[in-house]
């Protein structure tokens, strides 16, 4: 396709905290005639009329009612990642839009990240390095015991694509895995990972070790691990978050964190990101907090984005999307 004949693309920015990789940019080009939402912001009335398609990484460009109406062929919205928490669907619906996100291969790198902070925080592997490095450190300290991961129970809350590769994983460490699901797999799921199903969170809560939420964010879920859900767990055990940071009542959180309710929390995930200097949870000792960075890998990256690609040229062409989101 010659490049006067690709159609135009809208995109947050390249490089920076939030932007593209150059690579990820290019892979886009082969398709599309990008253009950064800085330079749509600098003159609006000479590319606004272009753009069909709204790429969307890390939440940006957001999709505010104001700039969505200001792009009249503006076809597609292109999400990174699986949530749409950010996304007035409806709305967007009733535009005339259609909306995709990228699930399935964000799933292993957000599985591998979910392990990661388990390990860590059981290990108590930060506050090893904090004390290796310490120029005031002159012998290794005998006191950073942990918590054996091998052999423990893990309580997975949501088993989609992604709980259901952190039970993969949990099955390689001989863990004891528990689960709780809307809708419960089935009996050759259950089987190939050794995952046994609870019939309510309550009852994982109080079994599990490790106590794993991997759940998308909705009415239904926001808020679902309070100050009740806490009071439920072992002393012993330890909260990760790889969802949603609204999942988790976070003043609750520090509360329980706190008073030893729990023994220690690790989250990729929190409301807001960041969380505001000085908020409790980043002080707390038995603590692990990450930047949302579940998905960031080199090899998922090109992954999200060749499937973005797909999915918008499928909206542009009339062919059948691989992952459209619709409204419920």
């Amino acid at each position: 396709m010659q490049e006067e004949e690709k159609p135009w693309a809208l995109i947050s920015e390249v490089g920076g905290d939030n932007g593209y990789l150059e690579e990820l940019v290019d892979l886009m080009r082969q398709h599309f005639r990008i253009i950064l939402h800085k330079d749509l912001q600098s003159d609006p009335h000479l590319h606004a009329a272009k753009i069909q398609v709204m790429f969307m990484w890390r939440y940006l460009p957001m999709a505010e009612s104001s700039l969505l109406r200001s792009l009249p062929s503006l076809k597609v919205i292109a999400g990174a990642g699986v949530g749409t928490d950010h996304l007035d669907l409806p709305f967007i619906a009733d535009l005339g839009l259609k909306v995709t996100n990228t699930p399935g291969v964000v799933s292993d790198a957000t599985a591998d990240m979910a392990m990661a902070l388990l390990l860590a925080s059981a290990r108590k592997v930060l506050q090893a390095h904090q004390t290796t490095v310490d120029p005031k450190t002159t012998q290794m300290p005998n006191g950073l015991m942990g918590f054996e991961v091998t052999g423990s129970t893990i309580g997975i809350i949501g088993m989609g694509d992604i709980g259901y590769k952190i039970a993969e994983r949990s099955k390689g460490f001989n863990m004891n895995i528990l689960y709780h699901n809307r809708t419960r797999r089935d009996a050759s799921a259950e089987r190939s990972v050794g995952a046994t199903y609870c019939d309510t969170v309550d009852e994982l809560l109080r079994r599990s070790d490790f106590v794993m939420v991997a759940v998308c964010l909705t009415p239904d879920t926001a808020g679902m691990i309070g100050r009740r859900e806490l009071s439920l767990m072992k002393p012993s055990a330890t909260l990760v978050n790889i969802s949603r940071g609204r999942v988790v009542d976070q003043d609750a959180l520090v509360r329980a964190l706190q008073s030893r309710t729990i023994h220690a929390a690790a989250l990729d995930v929190t409301h807001p990101e960041p969380l505001p200097r000085g908020h409790p949870l980043l002080s707390l000792p038995n603590v692990i907090i990450t930047p949302h960075i579940g998905t960031q890998t080199y090899s998922t990256a090109r992954r999200i984005v060749k499937a973005m690609v797909d999915n918008a040229l499928a909206a542009l062409t009339g062919r059948p999307i691989p992952n459209e989101v619709k409204p419920k």
